[in-house]
């Protein structure tokens, strides 16, 4: 059993402002509040996973899909790296330097010196404005356009005609050699451009994060033994430590893609994605429309990912901040994030409230691989979200194979009067198979059915807690492609089993799996009595 997760972080995709924005000037933030009712935004698939029925934002559906919550953002920033960090387990107790004047002279004055250019700029800006602002001179004189924003950042924008992509790296490696110490700045990032005026940010961006000073969730998981996937700029993001294997993307809609193709893939561990387009090419931009035909555009592939998920695969979509579309500010704002937590063995429509920290993901995912989180922070929500039959024994039968042995039984069923056979196999969560066929009457009030004959033997046995049941039957000599459980045979489930009992409908080769609470919506329980 191969257990991968798929970790997706919506870049700045915030929920509403955190008890303490006043703290940051973002009173008032929420990033899905600013898009959501706007004509470009369209995501059904996130609004059936329970996005709107996270604690706080309101408007949700009757029954999520997924387990949702909403974080909190303990570490004292509101920065991408902090916010990765702290997803990955390590809490940033201390903000990184801001530089809300500009760089010092000792900083400035040293950088030109290693690099031999002199610098422009050297305050908070824009990253479109500077390069509209400072372009044609920089091109003029070779000088390095150095600016900065309301997080801890040192940006060196150059077009690509003047400084080579490859110079440019070589000045930011100087850059991040530099900021050490009291400016130890949480990132140094190469903004190349190109074009004529107005010019245009080319997408060979590169982030020069600092090494996180404690271990994360990726340094656990890489010394178990499993693969940590980077996609996007995850691996800027930990400056490489424990990264297994990375891609760098062009995109939103790329990187989707190449999470795609990853999840055709057979490896064990961890998938880390990120998306920046919402926070670099719409938050901080101020382009609402653009915001939320972004968020359509992943809710289309969304739906892709989720079909694409395998037996034991966890999906989680959560985000590292907010940067609200809709304020005067273009910088990040400090706001709750969202997370969704998808899989087959995931329970529906589980709200686990307001979580205390962004950290409880990376503890989850340690507990789902099964590897202790040492001095990693958070707190698991696993036991709460998965369903029995993710912790059925190894050698219990797959879905496939407990088809198969329903499609055997069939043959056993006494059916004179109806012809029509079924065939049940019902797992226990000890990982015993109790089978059943339908047996038929003359006066038919004491016909039994397959699913009802496999629950009684079972529970003759002294068996009462039960995670799945395949059902295959057909008239004569054929298998219908759906046969479904009768009422008093549903009732019977609602009896014995939880709503995420997992009912197999089908033929062997060509079957599905509903839960019980799809099979049968209004269950009558022994609450209603």
């Amino acid at each position: 059993m191969n257990k991968r997760v798929f970790l997706i972080v919506l870049d700045s995709v915030g929920i509403g402002e955190l008890p303490d924005a006043h703290l940051w000037h973002d009173e008032g933030s929420n990033t899905l509040g600013a898009i959501r009712d706007h004509i470009n935004f369209y995501c059904p698939v996130m609004t059936d996973m329970g996005l709107f029925n996270i604690e706080g934002v309101g408007g949700g559906v009757q029954s999520p899909s997924a387990s949702f919550a909403r974080l909190a953002e303990v570490s004292m920033g509101k920065d991408t790296t902090t916010g990765h960090w702290e997803i990955a387990g390590l809490i940033s107790e201390n903000p990184f330097p801001a530089y809300p004047d500009g760089f010092p002279a000792e900083v400035i004055d040293e950088f030109e010196r290693r690099t031999g250019r002199k610098t422009l700029c050297n305050k908070p800006y824009s990253g479109t404005d500077v390069i509209r602002d400072y372009g044609e001179e920089h091109i003029k004189s070779g000088a390095l356009i150095v600016y900065t924003s309301a997080d801890s950042v040192f940006q060196i924008a150059a077009h690509e005609s003047v400084v080579p992509v490859e110079e440019l790296y070589r000045y930011c490696e100087i850059a991040r050699e530099l900021l050490q110490g009291k400016h130890a700045v949480g990132r140094v990032i190469a903004r190349p451009f190109t074009g004529e005026y107005p010019f245009e940010r080319t997408s060979n961006r590169h982030d020069y994060s600092l090494v996180p000073p404690k271990d994360t969730m990726l340094d656990l998981l890489s010394r178990a033994g499993y693969e940590t996937i980077s996609v996007g700029k995850i691996k800027d993001i930990f400056a490489g430590k424990s990264i297994s294997e990375s891609t760098h993307i062009t995109s939103n809609n790329n990187g989707c893609e190449v999470t795609l193709d990853i999840m055709d893939r057979d490896f064990k561990g961890l998938c880390f994605v990120n998306l920046v387009d919402f926070d670099m090419v719409y938050g901080h931009r101020n382009d609402v429309p653009g915001y939320a035909r972004a968020m359509t555009d992943f809710d289309k592939y969304l739906g892709k990912m989720i079909a694409r998920l395998r037996d034991d695969d966890l999906l989680i979509i959560t985000a590292d901040h907010g940067c609200d579309p809709a304020t005067p500010s273009t910088d990040h704002s400090r706001e709750y994030v969202p997370m969704l937590l998808y899989g087959k063995h995931v329970r529906r429509g589980v709200d686990l409230k307001t979580r205390d920290s962004f950290s409880d993901i990376s503890a989850t995912i340690l507990e789902y691989f099964g590897v202790d989180q040492g001095e990693t922070s958070g707190h698991s929500f696993l036991a709460e979200c998965l369903s029995d039959a993710a912790f059925l024994p190894s050698d219990a039968p797959s879905d496939e194979e407990l088809v198969q042995i329903a499609a055997d039984m069939r043959n056993k069923a006494y059916t004179p009067y109806s012809n029509y056979k079924v065939g049940a196999a019902l797992l226990s969560k000890s990982g015993q198979v109790y089978t059943g066929c339908n047996i038929e009457s003359a006066t038919f009030t004491p016909t039994v059915c397959a699913e009802r004959t496999a629950f009684f033997k079972a529970i003759s046995e002294g068996e009462h807690e039960f995670a799945k049941i395949a059902i295959v039957g057909g008239r004569d000599g054929e298998i219908s492609d759906f046969c479904a459980p009768c009422g008093v045979c549903r009732q019977v489930m609602a009896e014995f089993c939880d709503e995420d009992f997992i009912v197999i409908l089908g033929r062997p080769g060509a079957h599905k799996e509903y839960r019980l609470s799809e099979v049968l919506p209004f269950i009558f329980t022994k609450k209603e009595l």
